[in-house]
């Protein structure tokens, strides 16, 4: 059988590095459904507590998750959940975003400006790519 997933990033402040992802990647951030998170509150189920307002909205404080535009047809969900401690070390896991015809160093650019750090360059044979770190220390490469 084979499974289906979502990718998972932790963080210690989700909604807005879900923010950063969804604009890096042209994607979306799943819209907060409020009357639901209302309903499960007032079922006696969760608590004011596990909730937070980020633009505006009620949202669950534990995280929230972004889509490809095309839905989990086009890519996995990819969900950023609060945990406790800062990042420490490397990723074992990264995104490599592949920018097809846009140009990859226009991209790393954009990425920049919006509080990417640059780690280095690299290239194997013919093809290349850029390590970053998003706002919040996550390893990714950037290539065509």
């Amino acid at each position: 059988m084979a499974y289906t997933f979502q990718l998972v990033i932790d963080s210690r402040d989700p909604h807005p590095l879900a923010d950063w992802w969804a604009d890096a990647l042209g994607w979306e951030v799943e819209p907060s459904d409020e009357d639901f998170i209302r309903g499960v509150i007032a079922a006696g189920q969760a608590t004011e507590n596990d909730t937070t307002t980020h633009r505006g909205a009620l949202v669950w404080k534990v995280g929230t998750a972004i889509r490809h535009p095309d839905g989990l047809e086009g890519a996995p969900r990819i969900l950023f959940q609060l945990v406790p401690e800062p990042k420490t070390v490397k990723n074992r896991v990264h995104l490599d975003v592949r920018t097809g015809s846009d140009d990859p160093k226009g991209v790393v650019e954009r990425l920049l400006a919006k509080g990417a750090t640059f780690l280095h360059d690299g290239r194997q044979g013919p093809w290349t790519w850029t390590t970053l770190t998003d706002p919040q220390g996550n390893e990714l490469c950037v290539s065509t």
